[in-house]
Parts: structure tokens; C-alpha cells; sequence
């Protein structure tokens, strides 16, 4: 099984389809350090839903001013072994 996934990975199908995991990825990712959205502040479901509509709102805020202020998109991190790997 373990063979055959990783021979999957390296299909271009798979590439496409995990690109747009990772996009989803990144979004939950700022939405999580920014306004914080794995912890609800009020009771009810209404007051809830607003706070997630206004937490995706702020997001997007976030997103317009870093791209008005040229502000580049993150690139992926390298382990320090990457890292060591490209310095030889």
C-alpha cells in the first residue's frame, strides 16, 4: 500500500488535486493565527455564525492589504536538512 501511494504522489493528477489541499491548507492555517477561529467567544448558533462570517471577512482584509502593500505570498519552509542539503 505504502509503494503504491507513493508511486500515486508522483502522478501529475495528484499534484493538481494536493494543490488545492494546500491553498485550503494555508487559508484555515492564517485564519487560525489571525482571528483566531477555533474558539468560539459567544454562545448560540447565530452569534457563532457571525463570528466566523466576520473572522473570514477579516481574513480577506488581511490578504487585500498584504497584496496593496506588495507584501509577497510565504514560501514553503525547508528543514534544516534541505536547508544543509542545497549549502552543499
Amino acid at each position: 500500500m505504502l509503494q503504491r501511494a507513493r508511486r500515486e504522489q508522483s502522478t501529475n493528477a495528484w499534484k493538481e488535486r494536493y494543490g488545492l489541499r494546500a491553498g485550503i491548507e494555508g487559508t484555515i492555517s492564517q485564519a487560525v493565527r489571525g482571528p483566531d477561529i477555533r474558539h468560539a467567544r459567544y454562545r448560540g448558533l447565530a452569534k457563532v455564525g457571525l463570528q466566523q462570517l466576520l473572522s473570514a471577512a477579516a481574513v480577506n482584509l488581511i490578504r487585500i492589504d498584504a497584496w496593496l502593500d506588495g507584501i509577497p505570498l510565504a514560501t514553503t519552509r525547508a528543514s534544516p536538512l534541505m536547508k544543509l542539503a542545497k549549502a552543499a
